[in-house]
């Protein structure tokens, strides 16, 4: 029995990202222990100024007052006095003043001395400082590593739900009522009657769903229950577009999929329709008493009387549309709303990385990526007033990179200062690209 490729790949890919989890893990545990120990500052070297006092005391070896000599004095005694002061009297003064100068001397180096010593302990505390800020800049480093691991893992259980075979009891209840389904159509196969009914021939590029083979949509309705959400998380979503169409009439849902801004509009007594090419959501919305039609948006826009549509909404439909096809719903819509009605498109925001391999390359029905810039231009160039940008869904700040905080407890280098502004520039860049908003909607006036 040959080998399943699937499987096959998939084993690869587990290798692979064992590997590249084993040399990260390597490579992350080697930038730790590369941390180098905080080295203790030196001590300023002692100062001994403790025989200063004495030096100031004996420097003076002539006593003051009066001088030795006395010249008015003539006796013997005087006269040797004189003598005698002749002899000893200049190397006596002399040696004063030497005795006096370096005594001044000393004093004033007693006192460099002491500058020099508050300069060495204040610069010894200012490198503690520095070399504790560099520490738990680099710890924080680590940390940020570290939490790249725990950020790219809860991404990969959330994608690992493709492929894990313990489904949920929900998805398995689907797969059961698809086979039910699919027996039930060979059933009616074998005894000649007709179960599939083919699209129109421009469906293929039609209004945001799969074909209609019965088959297609009703894992396409499973589809959009596992990775859109619930109806309550779709309401809340989109309940701001209802205040939009305040006073409208026959406001039109294209691509109305299980009826959430239908019923939203009922609630808000705004008569609207919606149509769908999945005849799988077009039951989900008539159960719910909604007006709902099957039908594609160019073949449905080209039969309504000019001016008679009061609003027209698409979300999350654009994406699924060929480029001509787009361009001929734009244009039909343009005719067909009234003066002034409102246009709402919503889509995936591809800009947002998260939101394009998350949400946009998921499901395989997506025709093209339409760049926020490119649908306004596209909108705009096709008649259409007041077109403007709303980007919505954002990414939650948990899910985004974070910043790094200055280490508190003491004065930070500025080094380390620059480090962490650059560490949270490229962060915030990252944040702008990677984790901006999921989607964004143009909304324009006819």
């Amino acid at each position: 029995m040959a080998a399943d490729p699937i499987d096959d790949r998939r084993a690869r890919l587990a290798q692979a990202r064992a590997d590249a989890d084993a040399l990260y893990n390597a490579r992350l545990t080697s930038v730790d222990q590369a941390l180098p120990p905080v080295v203790a500052a030196p001590a300023p070297p002692p100062v001994d100024q403790s025989r200063l006092e004495a030096v100031n005391t004996a420097w003076r070896i002539l006593p003051e007052g009066a001088p030795l000599v006395d010249p008015a004095d003539t006796s013997w005694k005087g006269r040797l006095r004189a003598f005698i002061w002749r002899l000893v009297g200049p190397p006596l003064t002399a040696q004063q003043h030497f005795n006096a100068a370096l005594v001044d001397h000393l004093n004033r180096s007693a006192a460099t001395e002491r500058h020099l010593q508050a300069a060495l302990t204040a610069a010894a505390d200012q490198l503690r400082v520095h070399a504790q800020s560099q520490r738990q800049f680099e710890e924080a480093l680590v940390h940020l590593l570290q939490s790249v691991t725990a950020f790219v893992d809860t991404r990969d259980r959330h994608m690992g739900v493709l492929v894990q075979d313990d489904v949920s009891p929900q998805v398995t209840a689907v797969r059961q009522a698809v086979l039910a389904l699919k027996r039930d159509l060979e059933t009616r196969d074998a005894e000649g009657e007709r179960t599939v009914h083919p699209a129109p021939a421009f469906a293929e590029a039609s209004a945001g769903r799969p074909g209609t083979e019965a088959l297609s949509t009703a894992l396409y309705v499973g589809f959009e229950d596992r990775f859109r959400g619930s109806q309550a998380d779709i309401r809340a979503r989109v309940s701001d577009y209802v205040a939009l169409f305040a006073g409208a009439a026959n406001v039109l849902d294209v691509g109305c999929g299980r009826g959430e801004v239908l019923e939203l509009f009922r609630e808000a007594g705004i008569p609207a329709k919606g149509i769908d090419l999945n005849p799988s959501m077009i039951e989900v919305c008539r159960e719910r008493g909604l007006e709902a039609t099957m039908a594609d948006a160019v073949g449905y826009l080209d039969a309504q009387p000019d001016a008679s549509v009061g609003g027209l909404l698409a979300i999350q439909v654009v994406e699924h549309l060929e480029a001509a096809y787009l361009s001929r719903f734009l244009e039909l819509a343009f005719h067909k709303l009234a003066p002034g009605a409102t246009l709402v498109l919503e889509t995936i925001n591809p800009t947002c990385w998260v939101a394009f391999f998350e949400s946009y390359i998921r499901d395989m029905s997506h025709r093209w990526p339409l760049h926020p810039e490119t649908l306004q231009f596209v909108v705009e160039a096709h008649g259409f007033s007041q077109v403007g940008v709303q980007f919505r869904s954002p990414v939650s700040e948990t899910g985004k990179l974070r910043r790094v905080s200055a280490p508190g407890g003491g004065a930070v280098d500025p080094v380390v200062n620059d480090l962490i502004a650059t560490v949270n520039a490229h962060a915030d860049q990252l944040n702008a690209r990677i984790f901006s908003h999921m989607d964004y909607a143009i909304i324009a006036r006819r």
